[in-house]
């Protein structure tokens, strides 16, 4: 038995028993996380330098990309560095940062992600009122509220978390440090504040479920109204990029922490986790830049810029 106040460090899930797999996991996550870094870098230096591109929906994308990089730089570093080592410590002080980084990137993940629904519903819903209701300060608003929310909903999650009493040992279920995985080391009956966080966390991230549905009924209601139909191509080709994101991130997390107890084993658990974690920030740049020609060209001037210069 020990508590808290004596645990240095806890144990992480290992991805894998023998060496040669644990060196294959290193090369995977590797690969997916420089994918990861150069899909989301190339669109945070396309957006930020081509002028064509100032824009809400893309603004927004670029904050999107920065939850992206911040999500696969908390998770994968760690696993890379264990797989490479064959080791599975992280230090009480390290796991506790991981946690909140990882609650905070997730949270602003979806808080964004719901802007721009907001942003789509505008854009085909009331395109007479786009200026004015997603003018560059309401932008700047709606971005810093996101942030914002984000870095309270983590402080407190971690807080209250590292706050119970720990005596069921140091080894945890997952590959990085997790709320469920910490509270059932926990031996106090106090958990149940985090329950409680947990139960509205559920609630807002429903509200969020609700209002992106809503909305696309309507946008969709509005895009078959349109008469041409070059113009319903060209509204659905900007709203399929955010759904697709969006139905990938909800899914894969839903069904991690949904699923029934009897579902769940070790080797399942490990893959959800990687689905929900690491493979949405991997993925999403190329899930936007796939159909959306205007940022494919601005990655275009950006890269023959570059060349150009070297």
């Amino acid at each position: 038995m020990s508590n808290s106040s004596s645990i240095r460090h806890f144990l992480l899930l290992a991805l894998a028993d023998t060496r040669q797999l644990q060196l294959l996991h290193f090369c995977l996550l590797l690969g997916i996380s420089l994918a990861a870094l150069l899909g989301n870098g190339l669109i945070i230096s396309a957006v930020a330098c081509d002028h064509h591109l100032h824009t809400p929906m893309f603004f927004f994308l670029l904050n999107l990309a920065l939850t992206d990089l911040g999500m696969i730089c908390t998770t994968v570093p760690k696993a890379m560095h264990n797989s490479l080592w064959d080791t599975r410590n992280i230090s009480y002080t390290g796991c506790a940062a991981q946690l909140f980084f990882f609650v905070f990137f997730i949270a602003a993940e979806l808080s964004l992600l719901t802007i721009m629904c907001y942003d789509r519903y505008v854009s085909i819903c009331k395109p007479l009122h786009y200026r004015t209701l997603l003018g560059s300060r309401a932008c700047a608003y709606m971005a810093a509220a996101a942030w914002t929310t984000a870095f309270l909903y983590s402080l407190l999650h971690t807080a209250n978390t590292f706050s119970l009493p720990l005596c069921h040992g140091n080894v945890l279920g997952q590959f990085f440090c997790e709320v469920p995985q910490i509270l059932k080391l926990s031996c106090s009956k106090s958990h149940l504040r985090e329950l409680g966080l947990i139960a509205i966390s559920s609630c807002l991230v429903f509200g969020c479920f609700m209002f992106t549905v809503f909305s696309y009924v309507q946008i969709f209601r509005a895009v078959l109204r349109i008469p041409s139909e070059q113009g319903r191509h060209k509204a659905f080709s900007t709203c399929l990029p955010h759904l697709a994101v969006l139905s990938l991130f909800l899914s894969t997390a839903a069904f991690a922490y949904l699923k029934a107890p009897s579902m769940s084993s070790p080797s399942l658990d490990l893959a959800l986790s990687v689905l929900y974690s690491v493979v949405p920030p991997a993925l999403n740049p190329f899930i936007y830049s796939l159909r959306n020609q205007e940022l494919k060209a601005a990655v275009r001037r950006l890269m023959a810029g570059w060349f150009q210069k070297h």
